[in-house]
């Protein structure tokens, strides 16, 4: 098999698996006769990724929690490197997931092949370590923030903001009204709970915000709550958190619930960008491991923990951290914007601010675009 044949992707995280459908989509609308190997979700593979894992087994968060897998991920990393040895891609595209692309990327250097990075990690926060090892290994960064472009650039690395896919999955969602009449919950204020795509996330995070919604409907007797389910993620787990308590959960439908809601419960990271689109007021909540958080609040070097937040260059939204994400504090910061029509109000408009600095979509297409100056496809 020759270079001209083949491009390798990895994307380990679920919050790729929409921007990576899109890239493929995109890629073999011109070069349909492309071979996709790598790693990614269901959506990736119904483009037309060949699989090198289930992608379930990759979806690990946190430091310290990825060290039970350790045997997993060397064995899975010897095995990409040998698919790209044996291949020759014509481009090797990463996907955020920085733990395990920026050891691949070190790993096949020495081959010569184009290695694009579409989608960053967060080395803005985490520091210069990253920063070093994105220099040393990756030919191109293609980021889905203005202000990322910048950070690169003034590190000494080639990168191109190519807009945030979000736009592209969202614009075609209809009003707030319809949105609400699709889903057809009854309530006022209805309130949508986002406690992440990844089952620790789940476990950690919604808990606490079922918590908060039985203080919330004891105090607003209408509210309504729903959880915006994932695929990925069966019911039975939902139930075990859920309980008896008079929470729905609805999969399919995230945008709809976070356009129609009248706030979001989100847990920090791509939701919080989500909400941001429908410019929906929010809290944002994150809760991980004790050992990962006590290593990560010493490395970390921003305020705010919530992409929101970091957009917006200021906090916009309030963010529970750790121990503040309980059921009564979370409760409390919602109630404190619901209660205020002000503060409501000026959340939503500085929301609809950072939906500005998203672009104006094609993301897919302008990443491609790029890829093809770094590594031509035929």
């Amino acid at each position: 098999m020759t270079s001209s044949d083949s491009i390798f992707i990895s994307a380990g995280d679920p919050s790729a698996d929409f921007p990576g459908k899109n890239l493929i989509d995109e890629i073999l609308r011109l070069y349909p006769g492309i071979d996709i190997v790598g790693l990614g979700g269901p959506l990736m593979q119904s483009a037309g990724l060949s699989p090198l894992a289930d992608h379930r087994d990759l979806a690990i968060l946190g430091l310290w929690e990825v060290l039970p897998k350790f045997m997993y991920f060397r064995k899975l990393m010897k095995k990409a490197a040998a698919i790209i040895a044996e291949r020759r891609p014509r481009a090797i595209i990463l996907m955020d997931y920085p733990g395990f692309n920026l050891r691949l990327a070190r790993k096949v250097k020495p081959l010569g092949i184009p290695i694009i990075y579409y989608i960053s990690p967060q080395v803005w926060a985490w520091g210069g370590r990253r920063i070093s090892a994105i220099r040393e290994t990756v030919d191109r960064m293609l980021v889905i923030f203005p202000f990322e472009e910048e950070f690169y650039r003034k590190h000494g690395i080639e990168a191109r903001f190519v807009g945030h896919p979000i736009v592209d999955r969202f614009q075609s969602v209809p009003d707030t009204k319809a949105c609400r009449d699709k889903i057809q919950i009854n309530g006022e204020p209805l309130i949508a709970l986002l406690p992440g795509s990844r089952l620790q996330e789940v476990k950690r995070m919604l808990p606490a915000m079922a918590d908060a919604a039985e203080i919330i409907r004891s105090r607003l007797d209408s509210a309504a709550f729903v959880v915006a389910g994932v695929s990925n993620i069966g019911m039975d787990i939902y139930d075990d958190v859920i309980g008896g308590r008079k929470i729905e959960v609805r999969y399919g439908e995230t945008p709809e619930i976070i356009n129609g809601a009248d706030f979001v419960i989100a847990s920090s990271g791509t939701a919080t960008i989500e909400t941001a689109y429908f410019a929906t007021p929010m809290v944002v909540v994150y809760k991980t491991g004790f050992l990962t958080y006590q290593i990560a609040r010493r490395l970390i070097k921003l305020d705010a923990i919530g992409m929101v937040n970091i957009v917006a260059g200021r906090k916009i939204v309030p963010e529970l951290i750790q121990g503040d994400a309980d059921g009564p504090a979370i409760a409390r910061s919602a109630l404190d914007i619901l209660n205020d029509r002000s503060r409501y109000e000026a959340m939503t408009a500085d929301l609809m601010k950072v939906r500005e600095k998203l672009g104006a979509g094609d993301a897919a297409r302008r990443a491609v675009e790029a890829i093809m100056e770094t590594a031509p496809l035929c």
